[in-house]
């Protein structure tokens, strides 16, 4: 499927890239004893896991239906992405946080700062890379939408979580990097810690924003307005029905269910009905491959 291949390699694109950043970081850190270049290190290890866990829920939501689950697993994916967006986007927010307020209270002088601008430097120009691919991939959905337009409506949250995580390592990173130069001009490792800790606050700001998006499609979403358009419009085409009463779209992670009822043409022969019905399935399903399941409802009153 298009989407699972766009999400897949965002996903790839951004764990490689936040691996290799991550380690890095930590290095430099290490070296130059900066409270920033610490928090940094610490979100693209973060990050790093957030892939992990994202090509699990994709993996997952992938399982057949069965028994217990009759309309499959797709949603599963909202779980992981949630996890990713509560747990690691906090606990790292938290912990940027918690290290820029210990680095105010036992201050200590940034070393070797030159390590860490150039290492700073780097990262800012491979999350550019990273956040490039991701686009690269969103645009492949997106089309001739907004981005804007997109994120609000896009049902792949997994690559809504990759964005935002591309997005939040750039802002990162370009703090990180004026806050330890400030630190050096001025020879005062409060302006680290400050870095650190502003640091904390993006990603907490980024987990909530997140947070709030995958809730919406937990509790269950409709499809998109334009698949709900194209289902009415093919409706409309078939003669014998006279009415639409209601019809239902959820949207459960690739794929899509609809229900709808319908009145049908009062002459018309019960086999007949049948066969119009399962026409009209057939037709949706062919011209919309994500709905994976139609339940079509035959009435004469909503």
């Amino acid at each position: 499927m298009k989407e699972e291949e766009s999400s897949l390699k965002a996903i790839f694109y951004a764990f490689l890239s936040n691996l290799g950043i991550g380690i890095i970081k930590l290095l430099a850190a290490i070296f130059t004893s900066s409270g920033s270049m610490l928090a940094e290190s610490i979100h693209s290890f973060a990050d790093t896991s957030n892939q992990i866990l994202l090509f699990i829920g994709l993996k997952r939501a992938k399982r057949l239906p069965d028994e217990k689950h009759p309309l499959g697993y797709g949603k599963t994916i909202y779980f992981w992405s949630f996890l990713v967006a509560i747990l690691l986007f906090s606990i790292g927010g938290v912990v940027s946080i918690y290290e820029g307020i210990h680095k105010i209270q036992h201050p200590e002088k940034i070393k070797n700062v030159w390590i860490a601008l150039i290492v700073l430097g780097i990262s800012i120009i491979l999350e550019i890379f990273s956040l490039l691919g991701a686009l690269k991939e969103i645009q492949k959905l997106k089309k001739d939408k907004s981005l804007l337009y997109w994120i609000k409506t896009s049902k792949n949250v997994e690559l809504v979580v990759v964005l935002g995580e591309d997005i939040a390592a750039l802002l990162g990173l370009v703090i990180a990097f004026v806050f330890v130069s400030i630190s050096y001009i001025f020879s005062n490792p409060f302006y680290d810690a400050l870095g650190s800790i502003c640091i904390g606050i993006l990603l907490i700001i980024l987990s909530m924003m997140i947070s709030i998006r995958i809730k919406s499609m937990m509790i269950g979403e409709s499809a998109n307005l334009e698949i709900n358009e194209k289902i009415l419009e093919i409706l409309k085409e078939f003669r014998d029905i006279v009415n639409i009463y209601k019809m239902i779209t959820i949207q459960l992670g690739p794929d899509i269910m609809l229900s709808v009822k319908i009145k049908i043409r009062s002459n018309i022969s019960l086999n007949d009905a049948i066969q119009l019905i399962n026409s009209l399935e057939k037709r949706i399903k062919a011209e919309i491959p994500a709905i994976k399941w139609s339940f079509v409802e035959p009435d004469i009153a909503d």
